[in-house]
């Protein structure tokens, strides 16, 4: 049976693993964007440092250069890391050369879900739960709270509480790795715990951590201080980092929630930057307009907060 359920949605697709009716694993990956894995015929366009490759309109840096390569000379290179979206503009997508002929990355072991459809399987899944995660930064587990937040360098997850320190820590650390595979987060990750005084209440919640976790990653041991570092591969943006580029993650979110309305015309109503975001995409507005079966006007209402907007009938 197909491991993951993905819907392919507006500007979306969303990607979500299961086990027991809960999301243990979820992805969001953005339309015209090459995937993670897929190769692509480049050219070199720079030889560096850094080397910088060209491919279908977009530049992808090259860590590990491109040795032997002339600059100018056509070459095919494998995309290690998407696009960053959001708070770091101007951060490139990774590539590698690559001897391999063009093509896309192995697929999923996935169902397709129709979309839209009568019955929301995501949300019954809590797809609503890990988006509102995403979006506030706040995790919570019995006994306490996660709060995420993504940094240039890093991602830092900070646990906080009212469990006894040693328990704390413990059930924090569980729940941070819970949360960085629910999140997709990739790549430097810090996770401050309370402080649990002795070797082996540290030992216990790194082994949370390890049980929580699926390889490959990397982590340190947990400090005096309560602090472990993890590193994972980071192949494309957190649902977190996603979350901090607002209007887009939003606009999105509104289109989907549309997408379950009764069909019919429809007017969004939402924050005025959510709505200037839609005003732009009018290929977004023109399938929902299919999906729904009904024309689709805007309206801006900045009463509202980022992530209150919703669908009128007209």
């Amino acid at each position: 049976m197909p491991e993951w359920l993905v819907e392919h949605g507006i500007g979306e697709s969303r990607a979500v693993r299961a086990v027991d009716g809960e999301i243990v694993e979820a992805r969001i990956l953005l339309d015209g964007m090459a995937r993670a894995g897929t190769r692509l015929p480049a050219r070199l366009a720079a030889v560096g440092p850094p080397a910088i490759a060209e491919a279908e309109g977009q530049q992808y840096l090259l860590p590990r250069g491109a040795r032997g390569i002339s600059e100018g000379a056509p070459l095919v290179v494998e995309v290690t890391r998407e696009a960053i979206p959001g708070a770091e503009p101007w951060k490139r997508p990774l590539a590698a050369v690559t001897q391999e002929s063009p093509g896309s990355p192995e697929p999923l072991n996935a169902e397709a879900l129709p979309f839209p459809a009568d019955t929301d399987r995501l949300a019954q899944l809590g797809w609503n739960d890990l988006v509102e995660e995403a979006r506030s930064g706040i995790v919570r587990f019995a006994g306490g709270e996660l709060r995420i937040s993504a940094t240039p360098a890093m991602t830092l997850i900070d646990v906080d509480g009212y469990l006894p320190a040693r328990e704390l820590a413990v059930a924090g650390a569980s729940a941070a790795a819970r949360a960085i595979l629910r999140l997709d987060i990739g790549g430097s990750i810090g996770i401050d715990l309370p402080t649990a005084g002795n070797k082996a209440a540290r030992q216990e919640a790194a082994a949370a951590i390890d049980d929580g976790l699926s390889h490959p990653f990397e982590r340190t041991a947990v400090n005096g201080f309560g602090f472990v570092q993890i590193v994972r591969p980071r192949r494309r943006a957190s649902l977190v980092e996603l979350g901090q580029d607002r209007a887009a993650f939003e606009a999105r979110a509104l289109l989907r929630r549309a997408a379950f309305e009764p069909a019919g015309a429809k007017r969004l109503a939402a924050h005025p930057a959510v709505i200037a975001l839609l005003h732009s995409r009018k290929d977004w507005l023109d399938d929902l307009a299919r999906q729904v079966g009904g024309a689709v006007e805007l309206r801006a209402d900045a009463t509202l907060p980022m992530s209150g907007g919703y669908a009128e009938t007209r």
